[in-house]
């Protein structure tokens, strides 16, 4: 595979590169790139993941050596699913089976529990070298990370070396590439900081865009962008403001009709944001609308910007785009809720996480 072709893989469907130059430069040297992204293993997964799982696969495809790292003592910090490693651990197994079903194999990517990190006294000394360097202010602004406030640290102090923990992940893995949404933008910063001051690589940042709630949300009038993104994103903390990979089409269908979809509002529109950041991610996707003759009659559009620029024009109705883009995403998530639902493993764990609420 040529240069060109391993760089649009690696950056398409990103928000941000932090550096694109980095990047090529890495790229023409010639070396194996080593990648990563850290995820929280925290419970049921819902389709804003799957964003990072699709460029998961697109860097396995570009040759990158990847680790999938299974944040499971960061999650324990940050209170997810009662801070009970066991369950934490559970989880982790099916977003290794989600991942498969996306078509990220095991044998392709290298999946690390954070366990095996923090049972090493030289992660730690990391650790507190990252803290040394580092402010407090700093640290705590980076509380964003993990979906906290900076006042939560006053409560929980450990919540603050959450952060130095995941600069010191990229450092002690000699990592070329951390991926990661754009709530994460602030850990690689620091790290692209840090790095040369505690004599690491600068690591390239991969940002994905994240889907908005199904209530939507709104631009703040202060805040950086990351904060924003973090503010308004799915959560599967709220069922009803979330689509999970395994719900079935009825609920899917019912979820999307009662979602936030303003006329000719594209920022921060869960519905648009599905249609560009999954469906029209796939090379080769349309999107057929069925819709009365007396209302436009039937449309297939080629392109996101195509869509775009009927809907921002008044030319697409919301309830019209709500129908079309339920059916496509029930299309995608099929073979996903298949292959979960009848995978043993999978089930169980889906089984328990949904009888914990």
């Amino acid at each position: 595979m040529d240069l060109e072709r391993r760089l649009d893989l690696i950056t398409r469907n990103t928000l941000e590169v932090v550096t694109v130059g980095d990047l090529r430069e890495k790229l023409e040297a010639g070396a194996k790139l080593k990648g990563y992204i850290g995820f929280e293993p925290s419970g049921l997964i819902h389709i804003g993941w799957l964003v990072w799982m699709f460029k998961v696969r697109d860097l396995v495809e570009a040759g990158v050596d990847f680790i999938v790292l299974e944040a499971t003592w960061h999650a324990m910090i940050n209170d997810k699913l009662g801070g009970d490693l066991e369950r934490i651990r559970r989880a982790a197994r099916l977003v290794r089976k989600t991942l498969e079903a996306v078509g990220v194999p095991p044998s392709s990517v290298r999946f690390v529990d954070a366990e095996n990190l923090v049972s090493d006294k030289d992660y730690w000394a990391l650790v507190l070298r990252v803290l040394k360097s580092t402010t407090l202010a700093r640290m705590r602004r980076a509380l964003t990370i993990m979906g906290r406030r900076a006042e939560e640290a006053e409560l929980d102090t450990s919540k603050l070396v959450y952060p130095a923990m995941q600069v010191s992940d990229i450092f002690y893995m000699d990592l070329d590439v951390a991926l990661g949404g754009m709530d994460q933008r602030k850990a690689h910063m620091l790290a692209r900081d840090l790095a040369p001051k505690l004599g690491f690589r600068k690591p390239v940042a991969l940002h994905t865009p994240l889907i908005t709630g199904l209530a939507g949300g709104k631009r703040m009038e202060a805040g950086d962008i990351d904060d924003v993104y973090a503010a308004v994103k799915m959560s599967k903390s709220k069922p009803e403001n979330t689509i999970l990979v395994h719900d079935p089409p009825e609920t899917v269908r019912a979820k999307v009709r009662k979602a936030y979809c303003p006329a000719r509002v594209v920022e921060f529109n869960p519905i648009i944001e599905i249609a560009k950041y999954l469906l029209f991610s796939r090379p080769g996707f349309r999107l057929h609308v069925e819709r009365p003759a007396k209302y436009g009659g039937p449309v297939t559009y080629a392109s996101y910007n195509e869509l775009e620029r009927d809907f921002t024009e008044g030319r697409l109705h919301p309830l019209d785009l709500k129908n079309a883009v339920a059916e496509a995403l029930i299309q995608l998530l099929e073979p996903l809720r298949s292959k979960l639902l009848t995978d043993p493993e999978a089930r169980s764990v889906i089984e328990e996480l949904e009888g914990a609420g």
